[in-house]
């Protein structure tokens, strides 16, 4: 009994030993964090909104950490490409994952756990969200969410919007509007973020829900026309475009937002440096005054609560998905 005893207290000291070692070690890797390149997954394509936001971000970080900081563009498969890549990464902050919303709805409709948000690709900070805007090409004919709704109610089908394939933000918006209104616009999917534009303002397709940054510059021209913003207020970079619920249409909010993640087995303390250096970046006049030109609002938030977000976005839009009725291809 002495000898059972002995070695519990024995295993108990080792245990305590190697949980203070890890503490006092974590903090003393972070401090030299990073010691050799640094790369971004971008799981979208060059030129996209989330690519810019990232490239944006990236020079300054590459001051502050005195290694270079360099963006690689991974589109595909609704962004999961770029979230398998970045998974299998080592886990040691040197590989950053640049998450969308769209990974977090992939995890909703697969069942791959190779890279799930919260769970093999660990939360940092949220960098921007942005509510997306409804807008139309001209030649349909409608100038108001009113007209455009009263159309998909009297020409079922004829109606089309763009999106970013199956459990993208763009879809599933689209597909909450057809559920509450009763319209059956019907979904050209597309293969990657920014893919639709072309298509949209050449009037192959007739609508979309799109960043404020993308569009824009098309709806001042007068190439598109906006018809509603999917946020809770109007917002800087587009004044005079009323909220979904202003225009007629309420309980329809969709924000696209971005973040930033490592490897599930990152040190703490690394999440910790990279959050707090990406905060006090983000947090310059300057960065700040480009954003809301742009449309964006800016994140900057601690680990803990950019996952807590996660997890409501995940119940708001896996009710869609059920409702809707869609299924992963």
């Amino acid at each position: 009994m002495a000898s059972i005893t002995n070695t519990l207290k024995n295993f108990k000291l080792l245990w305590a030993s190697l949980c203070f070692g890890a503490f006092l070690i974590s903090p003393a890797f972070a401090q030299n964090f990073p010691s050799k390149t640094v790369r971004i997954i971008e799981p979208a394509g060059p030129g996209s909104a989330v690519d810019v936001f990232a490239r944006k971000l990236s020079p300054g970080l590459a001051q502050r950490w005195g290694q270079s900081v360099v963006v690689e563009n991974r589109p595909g498969a609704n962004s999961a490409i770029g979230a398998r890549e970045a998974a299998r990464s080592a886990a040691d902050g040197h590989t950053l994952f640049h998450a969308n919303i769209n990974n977090s709805l992939n995890d909703l409709l697969t069942n791959d756990p190779c890279c799930r948000l919260n769970e093999s690709l660990i939360a940092i900070t949220k960098l921007t969200s942005t509510p997306l805007v409804l807008v139309v090409n001209p030649s349909i004919g409608v100038k108001t969410l009113k007209e455009y709704l009263a159309l998909g109610k009297s020409q079922p089908q004829s109606m089309t919007f763009a999106s970013g394939g199956t459990g993208s933000i763009t879809q599933l918006v689209a597909t909450k509007v057809n559920l509450l209104t009763g319209i059956q616009a019907r979904e050209i999917p597309y293969k990657a973020i920014g893919a639709e534009l072309p298509d949209l303002i050449a009037g192959h397709v007739g609508a979309a829900y799109l960043a404020p940054v993308v569009v824009a510059q098309h709806i001042r021209s007068g190439k598109l026309i906006a018809l509603g913003v999917a946020g809770a207020k109007r917002i800087p970079i587009l004044p005079d475009v009323p909220t979904l619920a202003e225009a007629g249409l309420p309980n329809v909010e969709a924000s696209g937002w971005n973040g930033l993640f490592v490897p599930a087995g990152t040190p703490k303390a690394v999440i910790q440096r990279i959050q707090s250096d990406v905060a006090a970046i983000m947090n310059s006049p300057e960065f700040r005054a480009e954003a809301q030109s742009l449309g964006y609002e800016l994140g900057g938030e601690g680990a803990e609560e950019f996952s807590a977000y996660i997890k409501s976005e995940l119940q708001r839009w896996g009710q869609v998905i059920k409702d809707g009725n869609i299924k992963a291809e």
